[in-house]
């Protein structure tokens, strides 16, 4: 289990807590009632800790090297029943971006998202899940397909943007995405976006059009990740805290701000820290949404859709 920065109390309660149990394993000594009190403490300092997250330390979390991606989501969701479907048909099967049928129970979905690599060679397969415009014109092709046959989109962010290198610019990266905006606010089946991680700027907003928009407690969505902005406004990467908090990019300010519509709980200690817990919340939480959305009408849909992102940015004085 690797430890972030702030995490470092609960590690050495963690630590302690073992040490001691495997004394009493190993010898005749009772350990019972320390291990409880140790128990007790690491259970306080938990709840202190994730109690008084900083935006910065939110940001960390959503980046834990143990955090569960898109596809460990989908797995643990759909079980056998996903079936990825590749390609944009166009120029190639961009890996950054994945999709396919699956079902939740009984009900079918199009699973949509961006999922990274768990070591070296896989995040460079990945490309770190930044995709190229095939990955979004693939995301497109997918949600029409769905909507053809009238199956619910499900879109799981969590990328760090788009890729900015040049040849994703030559291939016209900034229409891809534009084109997943315009197409998604008019789709005829219910969309539900769920930000699993990071939410960074037009690489999320790419597939990130939603009837119902859900963030983890754990995450971020922004127009831009707190070390660009940091190096932008300071010249330096060391002002990305002030730049975190500045930004306003945590769930609990999105959903003050009414641009997203839900906070999703995590278990204690994050998305990682229970994984099997975490993939039943999401599904449960997605189940609802859709429950809510099913009845309506393809007109309904798409004029409640457009009206919810026409009022974004409004304020009354």
């Amino acid at each position: 289990m690797e430890y972030l920065d702030f995490e470092l109390p609960i590690k050495e309660l963690q630590e302690q807590y073992e040490k001691a149990c495997a004394i009493g394993e190993e010898s005749d000594v009772d350990v019972k009632k320390t291990c409880q009190q140790i128990e007790k403490k690491l259970k306080e300092a938990k709840k202190d800790i994730y109690k008084n997250l900083t935006p910065w330390q939110r940001v960390q979390l959503s980046r834990h090297p143990n955090r569960p991606y898109t596809m460990d989501y989908i797995n643990a969701i759909c079980g056998d029943s996903f079936v990825e479907l590749h390609g944009d048909r166009g120029f190639k099967d961009d890996k950054a971006m994945v999709g396919g049928l699956g079902k939740i129970g009984d009900q079918s979905y199009m699973f949509i998202g961006q999922q990274k690599g768990y070591n070296t060679k896989t995040r460079q397969y990945r490309n770190f899940g930044m995709a190229n415009p095939e990955g979004y014109r693939k995301a497109l092709r997918l949600m029409k397909s769905a909507e053809k046959f009238g199956i619910p989109v499900v879109c799981l962010i969590d990328t760090p943007g788009a890729y900015p290198g040049l040849e994703a610019e030559e291939r016209g990266q900034g229409e891809a995405i534009a084109r997943n905006i315009l197409e998604m606010t008019r789709l005829k089946v219910p969309i539900i976006v769920v930000i699993i991680g990071e939410g960074a700027s037009g690489g999320a907003l790419g597939i990130g059009v939603g009837d119902k928009v859900l963030m983890l407690e754990n995450t971020w969505y922004s127009v831009i990740s707190p070390e660009s902005c940091s190096s932008i406004l300071w010249r330096s990467w060391e002002f990305k805290e002030q730049a975190a908090e500045a930004l306003k990019l945590t769930a609990t300010d999105m959903k003050k701000q009414k641009l997203i519509d839900v906070i999703v709980k995590e278990p204690l200690g994050g998305a990682h820290a229970n994984r099997a817990e975490t993939f039943q919340i999401v599904s449960t939480a997605i189940s609802k949404e859709y429950k809510a959305l099913k009845d309506l009408s393809p007109k309904d849909l798409v004029d409640q859709r457009m009206e919810k992102y026409s009022e974004m940015g409004v304020f009354k004085g």
